[in-house]
């Protein structure tokens, strides 16, 4: 894989979760506002049934199986966080699957 799309695949994958969030969690933020680092709970304002309903459209669209270990605040803090979660558990599965858009 060479860098260039690495980076493509990077930038993919955090605008994913962002219109996730738009789209299927209903944030009423457009996703050009979303930061990679906000907090998704104390910026954004995400709920308990919203941390749930993240995890399952990650494990959905990105065809990763969250465990309750990995299912925490640290993993779930913000877009970066949770892309980075989904990044490792792709690796650790052996995938290289193309990220919808």
């Amino acid at each position: 894989m060479t860098v260039g799309s690495g980076e493509k695949q990077a930038e993919t994958l955090e605008a994913t979760l962002k219109q996730i969030l738009v789209d299927d969690l209903f944030l009423d933020v457009p996703p050009d506002r979303i930061g990679d680092d906000d907090g998704l709970q104390d910026v954004l304002g995400l709920d308990s049934l919203g941390f749930v309903e993240l995890r399952a459209q990650c494990e959905q669209r990105f065809g990763v199986q969250i465990t309750d270990a990995e299912f925490t605040p640290v993993h779930f803090r913000s877009v970066r966080t949770v892309a980075d979660l989904v990044r490792t558990l792709r690796a650790d599965a052996g995938e290289h699957v193309a990220v919808p858009k």
